[in-house]
């Protein structure tokens, strides 16, 4: 059993051919103490260099109350009336801090998840640009008139 760290790439593949050869070693053996030693090694390898994100917080929020058997209207009084959790979940309106205190609190969703910006939601207004000029353009312009 020679165990080495994990610097590279080739480290890393070598590490997880032997994860699979050592796979259904008997529980209390040499090979299975090894197999739990590999794959402390390529955990760390794996959370440094192949990070995970977290998940969307509305996409965390429909999780849970899918886990859980609810729906939207469990959040009522969660994180507002009917309108504010309908605008929270459509992704019109961000959660506020008491918000994530709340569902934090009530359902348990990590406050690291909540605090986050939605990704993607909501429909957002899209201002135009003007065809006329601005009022400081408009000065400008009749000065040099």
């Amino acid at each position: 059993m020679e165990i080495k760290p994990i610097k590279d790439e080739a480290d890393y593949e070598r590490a997880l051919r032997r994860v699979e050869e050592l796979w259904d070693s008997p529980k209390g053996s040499i090979q299975s103490d090894e197999l739990d030693v590999l794959a402390t090694l390529i955990e760390a390898y794996e959370r440094e260099h192949y990070p995970i994100d977290l998940p969307d917080p509305i996409d965390a929020i429909k999780f849970r109350l899918e886990q859980t058997g609810k729906d939207l209207r469990s959040l009522i009084g969660v994180i507002g009336q009917r309108s504010r959790v309908y605008e929270v979940m459509r992704g019109d309106r961000p959660l506020s801090l008491n918000m994530v205190r709340s569902l934090h609190e009530k359902l348990g969703i990590s406050a690291e998840v909540l605090i986050q910006p939605a990704r993607g939601k909501g429909r957002r207004k899209v201002r135009r640009a003007s065809t006329r000029p601005s009022k400081a353009r408009r000065i400008g312009m009749r000065k040099s008139a």
